[in-house]
């Protein structure tokens, strides 16, 4: 049997919304393979760039996310003819321009309307098959005006708050340390000062165990909106998770929802159907498969680095609590998370 080239149509599309089962033009242009899974491999800024298109025969194909691929239309029947009867039409050979004229020689053709007088009216065009566009990931609705109101406003100056904090712990090192540093003047623009900020609410919290005091200096940072930037947004994304914490651990359910939703606004601000729904597979992965720093925590421990063990201790926290204000994930509980927030709290206030 041959399949005749002229009986197979293709659609492009976009290579980030291949699914599974879809024929796919190989790039030799001339053979197709059924699609059995799609992954996407993101860049280094968390954007899906490599679609890795894996295929039913075995082996992947690597697609650029923006690139245009070439689909085979199954809705369209493939006309195919033995090869003896190809053989056996006199003057009509085997090669592909033989096949081809006999492809279209084969297709239906229309009636001959009968003359009865009045004007021909053209047949209507077939209507085009549009297809639907990308599920879009649920829209994440940001804190009304009267839920903002459950943050308190600050009681003076940044610069009064970060003084009230360091004169409640005269004795406190880092914490002095890190207020002699803001004193001289709190930048919002800044990465460092909101680095420095949100630094020194955990430290409250965790070295000092001050929960009020670390809530009083995290809400400086909280109230900030997202700029688009990643490298300031780090801080009060920290903030934000250290403060639904310990509004959980409070018991300020309402007021930990509300610094849930502003972690998770920025999620939602991608216009784009497809870009929105890329950004929510990856944030899904990395909530699924979170660094947590095992490695590291183990080498410090073989030898015998308590103070490096520390600092990778608290950046698992600071993972740990992030995944906490998602409400968990696909492969970690909350009741999980819990357990491990309160064995990392243990081993570094240790």
């Amino acid at each position: 049997m041959t399949e005749t080239p002229a009986a197979r149509h293709y659609s492009e599309q976009q290579a980030g919304s291949l699914t599974t089962g879809d024929q796919l033009l190989l790039p030799d242009g001339e053979r197709t393979a059924e699609i059995q899974h799609v992954e996407f491999e993101p860049d280094d800024f968390g954007t899906p760039a490599v679609v890795l298109a894996n295929l039913t025969g075995g082996g992947t194909l690597r697609i650029a996310a923006g690139s245009t691929v070439k689909i085979l239309d199954t809705t369209i029947p493939v006309l195919t003819v033995p090869d003896s009867t190809v053989q056996d039409i006199p003057g009509l050979g085997t090669t592909p321009d033989a096949v081809t004229q006999l492809a279209v020689a084969a297709q239906p053709r229309a009636e001959q309307p009968q003359h009865t007088g009045e004007p021909d009216v053209a047949p209507a065009a077939p209507a085009a098959v549009v297809p639907p566009l990308p599920a879009i990931p649920p829209a994440v609705s940001g804190p009304s005006a009267e839920e903002l109101a459950r943050i308190p406003a600050p009681q003076g100056t940044p610069e009064a708050v970060v003084e009230a904090a360091a004169e409640a712990h005269p004795d406190a090192v880092g914490v002095l340390l890190l207020a002699d540093k803001l004193a001289k003047g709190i930048n919002f623009k800044s990465g460092s000062c909101l680095k420095d900020l949100s630094d020194l609410a955990h430290e409250l919290f965790i070295t000092l165990k001050d929960p009020d005091g670390a809530l009083t200096v995290a809400d400086l940072l909280n109230v900030l909106p997202f700029d688009g930037n990643p490298g300031r947004w780090a801080s009060v994304e920290a903030s934000l998770a250290l403060s639904s914490f310990i509004c959980r651990q409070e018991r300020e359910e309402e007021r930990a929802e509300v610094y849930e939703k502003l972690l998770r606004l920025p999620e939602t601000q991608e216009t784009d159907p497809f870009k929105a729904r890329m950004n929510a597979k990856v944030r899904q992965r990395s909530l699924n498969e979170p660094n947590l720093y095992d490695k590291e925590i183990f080498r410090s421990i073989d030898n015998s680095n308590h103070e490096a063990e520390r600092e990778w201790r608290l950046l698992r926290l600071e993972s740990l609590l992030f995944l906490r204000a998602h409400g968990g994930s696909e492969t970690i509980g909350v009741g999980e998370l819990q357990r491990r927030i309160s064995n990392e709290l243990e081993a570094v206030r240790a």
